[in-house]
This record gives structure tokens, C-alpha cells and sequence, in this order.
């Protein structure tokens, strides 16, 4: 066996990937400047660590004619595959007939390019389908493996990259490249960097799943730009994160589609709804590439057991800086407690009387003491993670003694360590070493110390199972009920449309409060529903086709008297009503948005934010995918930038949290149990001193053919 194989410990589906007895470089050459020669230096460490490496070329007598060749003198797991796009199918299928079981295939020209690469990139699908063949690409730099001496890239410098315990998995060879050299300067080594490319074959979910199994990784830097099957990538970051941590950075916060297609050759995904599948599936979330590299390299090396709450004691050398690092934690709604009465005794002893003890603590400068300070922090009953920040002064302390006699092992530390030289990067590389996560700046401590709390949190929220409706399964014909349609709310249950007063019928049978109404076929009815109800009435043009009657003139509020209510059917018959909806007018509030829908990508989902007529325009939306537990429905409100009116905002309303987690869970519930629901939507759901009650509410059924199974 070679070294390759014996380093790595790797197993599985991707071995013949990531950990090859002996590769091939197909379309290899002598040319310095030519891809195949640069691949074939820097598959050079390869062979030194015992690996077996076979250059192709049917044109270069030096070298073999063909991968078959190849492999009849031993053994040829991996194909590099460096010819155009037109001829890199029949250079794949060669390799698999010659018994290589993967491949990466680095030309670009394939569907980033438009229909004519397109074509060229479904003649590789073809390939892999019918010999079973794992193809990492096409359009890919490729990967390192520092462990097995494998640098499976024509990057010049990457050989450079240490092992460690930092895993990169990127939709950009660029991106996993430029990841890796910055994961190296923060003192990072790497198990394993790939770029993915255009993923014809090996997506993240493989190789995310590869990860769980693989010992040599600490944590994983997960970085989107576009996803095709969002289910299984989220089992995939579910998976993983029971064992490792994940920090995921997803790409299209802004307008970046068509750039993003010409890259990838994939649309950018709803960049909302990935980042919240990802952290519904346990990955700590964040917003550049360098807040990535704080997170992952804090994960890599400590990880807080599951907790929805976590304190952080702040201890600084400097004040100014202190203060931003306190500024970034509070921005990050980290729960920075006052220590107890009895660790502030301890610090005054230890501390000059005019310093802030209280948390943070503020030493004044670094002393011989600071040892002492840091475990006096850790200790105190309030701290679960201690976020530090020191200049480099080694006159005045040494700084990894005293953290070394400051950490415990209950109590991760990240430290933020800030000066130049060779001499402050052994520092921070002798802390790493120690188990201590480490920064160069405030943010990057602040950055560092949310990942540890957002990982607690996620896995402390992880459901054993899906939230239950018991009181609509299929024996009482409830979203249970089967595809014919035997539901709530209408004859049909689930199926057909459904006007404003039946999809309020079938949310009352959730439990969704409504106002009293009338459904009325034409002017007497609608005379004796004012009668019976008493102003001031609602009065709403109703029809199931009609899914936005404000715009058309089919509501009228406040109507109070016999002639406003003449007047409103009048404008209502002028717009085309042919049925009208008199409801009794609801108090006033604060309007929310609930709703659940079919996402082309991740499949069903609920979202919950601010609604009224201004919803779109303000877009103050939590999403999750559904179905989902309580807890996970009950976090949502804390992400909306509006949560304060909801709160009792001038005298306002509260918002019972429960209450909206238990319509949420739900309509979660309802539509993922019911083929034929496409989407159901309350706006306003209004939030008013009784409680929530349903002003508006839509439900769009499913095209048939879309309700079909995917096989």
C-alpha cells in the first residue's frame, strides 16, 4: 500500500478521488507553459510520498499512448484529464475502460460557455452514467490533499499549503485556492481543498459526506455560489455537522446572476434562502471570505457543547480595541453577562483599582498577571467562552504562558493577537497548537467567538424528528389526506383553488384565527351578513383567481352604514365580482406575513416577517425549511429588523412567540403533507392585543404534473 493511501485514513466512494494508488495526467506534455506539464510538477510530491504517476500522451513517444498502457505496468485510480472540452468524453470513457474509477477533468468550455459547451458537458453526463466513473469538474483547478503529498492543481504555489485540520469545499477552484493561502497566513493547515467546478458528477453533498468520515478533518469552509438539489445538500450539512463544524459563505447577497452563469454555468441560488437552509442544517453562517477564515479556524480548534445560550467574558490589554471587540459582539446579539460579585472580588486583587472589571475586563496593559485574569473570567458561573484581545508586548508578558496558564479545558478561549513579524506568527502558531483559537484583530475575534455560539446554538436546536400535526392526519381528512384531495376547507380538501373564505375554513381547522365573515353568492345575502355581523364590515370581492384584490379594487373597509355598503358592491360589481366576502373589521396592529410555498430547489418552505401591502417592499422576512419543529419556528421572529414592534412597541402589541411558532409549524406541516398545495399565504396575519388573527389569506394549488412524484 502506498503513502497515500495509508496518511490519509479516507475510505468510501471518493477514495479513488482524493486518495489514489496512482493517477494518470492525460494529455501530459514537456512544454513548461502547457497545463499537462504544469499538473505533472505539481504531481510530483505525489510520486515522492510513494504514489504511482503515469504521463499520457499519444503523440510524445516519452510517454504513454494511453491511459490502458498505462495501466497494464500498475495501478491507475485517478485520470487528470487536460485536453479541450470537445475531447474530454471520449478521454473520460478511455479511462474508465482502462479500470480508473475517478477523474478530474480541468477544461473549461463546457455549460459556463452556452448551449454549445452545454452539450459537450452532457456527453461527460452520458460518460459517468454509463460506467459509473467520479468526475470532479469539469472547468475545476482541482484539489489538494496536503496529508497524502497530493496537489491535484495546476495553481503554482499550492504545494506550499501545510496539512492540518481545515477542510475546504468550494463551487470556485479560484475560490478554494485563494481560501487555502489565507487559511495558510492565518496559521491554518488543510485536510482537504476542492474546487468543484461546474460539478457535472461530484457536487458538495459527496464530498461533504466524504468529510464526515474523515479523521483528518477538524471543521469545514463551505462556500456557495449556486445549488441544484437542495434537500440533499442540506442532509448532507446535517450530517456533517453532527460531527465537525461547518461555516458556509454563499455568494449573491447582490444582483450577480448572469456573472455567476457565465462562471459556473448554474444561476446564483436565492442567496436568502440558502443561507437559511444552511443554518436550519447546522452551519454557522458568514458574510465575507475573511470572517470565514476567523470562523472555520475558531471550529477547527474548539467547539462549545449544544446550548441556546452561551455567555462570553471579554477580557483586553487595550481599551480601544476592547471596545470594538465589545461593539462587534454586541452587534452579533452575543450575551456578554456582568460577572459575579465574587470574580470581581477576585479581579480587584489581581487588577489596578482604576481598570473596568465588570466584563468586559480591562487589564490596562498586559502583565505578568494576565494568566491569572483569564482564569479567573473562565471560572466565573456566567462565562461559557472567553473572547481576548492583546497587542504583542513581549517586554511586558508572554503572552502563550499566559494563556496557557489561563485556559481551561470547559471554557474555549479565542485570543486576538495583533503585531508583524516572525515572532508574533509563532505565537499565534504555538496557540493554535494549544488549542486556543486565534485572531489578528478585534472583528476577527468577534467573528471567531459568534461561530463557537451560533455552532452551540444550531445544534442545541437540531429536531429528533419533524413537528406533528396530531389533529389533522388522514382519518379526519386533514393535510394527511391523500392526493385526491380529502381535506380540510373545501369538498375537494386539498385540491382546486380556493377563494379567500374557503383557504380561512381550511386555516381554521389549524387553529389560525380569523375575523367572523359571510360568504355571499349575491346582494341579499351580502345585505343580510351587515345585518347580522354590524359594521364596521370588511367588504371583498371573492373569487379563487383573484390573488391580489387591493390592486383591482375588490376591498373596501370600514363600511358602517346600509349605503356604504350599496356603494362598496357597486365598485366591487364594477370590478368584475360575481360572489363578495362581508367580514367583520379586525382591531388594530402590527400586520405580519406567514406563509409556506414550494421552492423550486429546496422544496417546501415557511417564512414569517412583517406583512401588510408593504411586504415586498420591505422584504423583513425569517425563512425556514419545512417541515419544521417549534423551536426552530419560535427563533424567526429574532431575525426580523422590525422585531422591536412586536414587542410592545409605544404601547403596542406583544407578540406571543408560541403562538406564531405554532401557525408557522403548521403551514409548514400542511404543505409538505399535501402534493396538491403549491403555496398558502396569510398576509396580513395581524398581531393585535387578542392575539393573531388572519386578515387575508391565499392558497394556490399545484399544477398536476408538478404534483407527481420525482423519480
Amino acid at each position: 500500500m502506498t503513502a497515500t493511501a495509508t496518511t490519509t485514513g479516507i475510505s468510501g466512494k471518493l477514495k479513488a478521488l482524493f486518495a489514489p494508488r496512482g493517477i494518470a495526467v492525460v494529455g501530459a506534455s514537456r512544454h513548461p507553459h502547457k497545463l499537462g506539464a504544469t499538473l505533472a510538477r505539481s504531481l510530483s510530491g505525489f510520486a515522492a510520498a510513494g504514489g504511482r504517476l503515469a504521463l499520457v500522451n499519444g503523440r510524445d513517444d516519452t510517454m504513454y499512448a494511453s491511459v490502458a498502457q498505462a495501466a497494464a505496468d500498475g495501478p491507475v485510480d485517478l485520470a487528470m484529464i487536460c485536453v479541450p472540452a470537445p475531447a474530454c468524453a471520449d478521454a473520460l470513457a478511455a479511462a474508465a475502460a482502462a479500470g480508473a474509477r475517478a477523474a478530474v477533468i480541468h477544461a473549461g468550455g463546457f455549460a459556463e460557455t452556452g448551449e454549445a459547451g452545454a452539450a459537450w458537458q452532457r456527453r461527460l453526463a452520458g460518460v459517468v452514467a454509463e460506467t459509473g466513473i467520479r468526475v470532479l469538474g469539469p472547468n475545476t483547478s482541482g484539489f489538494l490533499a496536503p496529508h497524502a503529498g497530493l496537489t491535484a492543481t495546476f495553481v503554482p504555489g499550492a504545494a506550499q499549503v501545510r496539512p492540518g485540520r481545515v477542510a475546504v469545499v468550494a463551487a470556485s477552484g479560484g475560490v478554494n485556492h485563494a481560501l487555502a493561502f489565507l487559511l495558510a497566513e492565518a496559521g491554518h493547515g488543510i485536510s482537504l481543498a476542492v474546487g468543484l467546478g461546474n460539478a457535472v458528477d461530484v457536487g458538495a453533498p459527496d464530498v461533504l459526506d466524504h468529510l464526515a468520515d474523515d479523521p483528518a478533518t477538524g471543521a469545514v469552509a463551505l462556500h456557495i455560489e449556486s445549488v441544484t438539489d437542495g434537500p440533499r445538500l442540506v442532509a448532507a450539512v446535517r450530517r456533517l455537522t453532527a460531527r465537525r463544524p461547518v461555516a458556509a459563505l454563499v455568494v449573491g447577497r447582490n444582483d450577480v446572476g448572469a456573472f455567476a452563469a457565465s462562471h459556473t454555468g448554474a444561476l446564483a441560488t436565492s442567496w436568502r434562502l440558502t443561507r437559511a437552509a444552511l443554518a436550519q442544517a447546522g452551519a454557522v453562517l458568514v458574510d465575507d471570505e475573511r470572517e470565514l477564515v476567523d470562523a472555520v479556524g475558531a471550529l477547527a480548534v474548539a467547539r462549545l457543547s449544544p446550548r441556546a445560550s452561551a455567555g462570553v467574558g471579554v477580557v483586553t490589554a487595550q481599551a480601544g480595541p476592547g471596545l470594538l471587540l465589545l461593539d462587534d459582539l454586541r452587534g452579533r446579539r452575543a450575551h456578554v453577562p456582568e460577572l459575579s460579585a465574587a470574580t470581581r472580588d477576585t479581579l480587584a486583587e489581581l487588577l489596578p483599582p482604576l481598570t473596568y472589571q465588570r466584563n468586559p475586563v480591562d487589564t490596562g496593559r498586559p502583565g505578568p498577571g494576565l494568566g491569572r485574569v483569564l482564569a479567573t473570567v473562565a471560572a466565573d458561573p456566567g462565562v461559557d467562552v472567553i473572547a481576548a484581545y492583546t497587542l504583542h508586548e513581549p517586554d511586558a508578558v508572554d503572552i502563550v504562558a499566559a494563556v496557557r496558564q489561563g485556559r481551561t479545558s470547559e471554557v474555549p478561549m479565542v485570543l486576538g493577537l495583533a503585531g508583524t513579524g516572525e515572532e508574533v506568527a509563532r505565537g499565534r502558531q504555538a496557540l493554535l497548537e494549544a488549542g486556543v483559537a486565534v485572531a489578528a484583530d478585534p472583528r476577527g475575534v468577534a467573528t471567531a467567538t459568534a461561530a463557537l455560539l451560533a455552532d452551540a446554538r444550531a445544534r442545541a436546536a437540531q429536531p429528533r424528528r419533524p413537528a406533528v400535526l396530531d389533529d389533522l392526519d388522514a382519518g379526519d381528512g386533514g393535510p394527511r389526506g391523500d392526493a385526491r384531495g380529502a381535506g380540510p376547507g373545501s369538498p375537494e380538501g386539498v385540491a382546486g383553488p380556493h377563494d379567500e373564505h374557503q383557504a380561512k375554513e381550511l386555516l381554521g381547522r389549524i387553529s389560525v384565527a380569523s375575523m367572523p365573515r359571510r360568504a355571499c353568492r349575491d346582494r341579499a345575502a351580502a345585505r343580510a351578513a351587515f345585518a347580522e355581523l354590524g359594521g364596521p364590515v370588511a367588504v371583498k370581492l371573492l373569487d379563487a383567481e383573484v390573488l391580489h384584490k387591493t390592486e383591482l379594487g375588490g376591498v373596501h373597509l370600514n363600511i358602517a352604514s346600509p349605503d356604504e355598503l350599496e356603494a362598496a358592491l357597486d365598485r366591487l360589481d364594477a370590478a368584475g365580482a360575481r360572489r363578495y366576502l362581508i367580514e367583520k373589521m379586525a382591531p388594530p396592529g402590527v400586520d405580519l406575513i406567514v406563509g409556506a410555498r414550494r421552492d423550486p430547489v429546496f422544496g417546501p418552505i415557511v417564512l414569517a416577517g412583517l406583512g401588510g401591502t408593504v411586504a415586498e417592499a420591505l422584504a423583513d422576512v425569517a425563512i425556514r425549511l419545512a417541515p419544521l419543529s417549534l423551536a426552530q419556528a419560535a427563533s424567526m421572529p429574532a431575525e426580523l429588523a422590525g422585531r422591536a414592534l412586536l414587542a410592545g412597541w409605544r404601547g403596542g402589541p406583544v407578540l406571543d412567540v408560541d403562538e406564531l411558532s405554532r401557525i408557522v409549524v403548521a403551514l409548514g406541516g400542511l404543505l409538505a403533507a399535501n402534493p396538491l398545495l403549491d403555496e398558502i399565504e396569510i398576509n396580513p396575519l395581524r398581531l393585535t392585543a387578542d392575539g393573531l388573527v388572519a386578515l387575508d389569506a391565499v392558497i394556490i394549488p399545484r399544477e398536476a404534473d408538478d404534483a407527481q412524484p420525482h423519480l
